[in-house]
């Protein structure tokens, strides 16, 4: 069995306001890795164009969500953060694997299904084919792992059938080229902890969204202290007071959604926390959460913006990333092309 050096990739779209939910999510999640892995962090913003974006809007976002990294203290300069568009090897990569995976396959991703919605006639061929360049993304690197949410699990999943179809078509080419008997890994899930799934501030049933018209639905990761404090005030609780244990949640979402929100952020179990609180009314337990969410949260916010007033320096962040992507992916792809009969210079 092929081994492939430990590696770590993973990607934020570019898409806006940046909330709560992308930091407990997968951000915080980044910054923990980076002590176990070497780290790719990428903003993807060739899948933020498989719907249209503003061209303004998407550099603006894309400069947004490297600040969020940097802010959040995932280390730059130890790693790697760039954006997606500025490294090739991705597209070129994810054509040779239009040309691996299967049209059932994509059929079933449920992702598209859910993002084209009735008018799939009218979505664009990239949303469709988003989960090949996904596949492109992790394995340009040889990438074991990948920290991922519930609704990515299943392109992971298609990222290994695609990276398990390459080595198989093409085993006796990667065995006559001397790279043993895989050249991509079957890249592993890293499963986000309980917070992952962050719900609305004013509907516990629905997760918390950059799209909700509501602005009090969300902590965006750009909100003071002040507008923090705000939100968690407003948010929707019920009159009953807080659960000893997780079977009284039962019925319950917003108040489950808080005490994971506050879980998360102080780094304990759910269990723990009610440990503390349970039998407190909201408006106690919302005077805890508010001041532990300034606190974690404030700072990063500020930071943020400090950063983006300074867009230069943002931008050679990413373009040093991006070279240092590229040298780390050359030579993978052109293995890849080599494997598969192109001729190259």
């Amino acid at each position: 069995m092929t081994d492939f050096p430990m590696r770590v990739f993973s990607g934020v779209q570019p898409t806006g306001n940046l909330h709560l939910g992308n930091y407990l999510g997968a951000i915080t999640n980044f910054v923990a890795l980076q002590d176990k892995f070497d780290c790719i962090y990428c903003v993807v913003d060739m899948h933020a164009v498989t719907v249209w974006q503003d061209p303004q809007a998407l550099a603006h976002n894309t400069r947004e969500v490297t600040a969020a990294f940097i802010a959040a203290g995932i280390d730059a300069k130890s790693h790697i953060v760039f954006n997606q568009s500025q490294v090739s090897g991705h597209a070129e990569l994810a054509w040779i694997f239009n040309c691996v995976a299967r049209m059932g396959w994509l059929n079933r991703m449920t992702q598209f299904k859910e993002k084209a919605g009735k008018h799939r006639e009218n979505a664009s061929v990239g949303l469709f084919t988003y989960p090949n360049l996904m596949a492109a993304d992790i394995l340009l690197y040889q990438a074991t792992h990948v920290p991922v949410g519930e609704d990515q699990k299943q392109h992971l999943e298609l990222s290994r059938d695609i990276a398990q179809k390459f080595n198989t078509d093409f085993a006796t080419a990667i065995a006559e080229k001397g790279f043993g008997d895989q050249y991509f890994p079957l890249p592993e899930p890293l499963i986000t902890g309980p917070a992952a799934r962050v719900m609305s501030l004013r509907d516990g049933t629905n997760k918390m969204s950059k799209s909700d018209p509501s602005d009090l639905s969300r902590i965006n990761l750009s909100d003071d202290g002040d507008t923090i404090a705000k939100k968690i005030r407003k948010a929707k609780t019920d009159p009953e007071p807080l659960p000893h244990e997780a079977a009284g949640f039962e019925g319950r979402p917003e108040a489950q959604n808080l005490v994971g929100i506050y879980a998360a952020l102080a780094g304990k179990s759910g269990d723990e926390v009610l440990t503390e609180v349970g039998g407190q009314q909201f408006s106690q337990f919302k005077e805890r959460l508010t001041e532990l969410a300034v606190a974690s949260l404030a700072p990063v916010g500020a930071e943020m913006t400090r950063l983006m007033d300074d867009p230069a320096f943002i931008d050679q962040v990413l373009a040093d990333g991006a070279g240092r992507a590229r040298e780390l992916a050359a030579p993978i792809l052109h293995g890849a092309k080599d494997i598969i009969g192109f001729i190259q210079s």
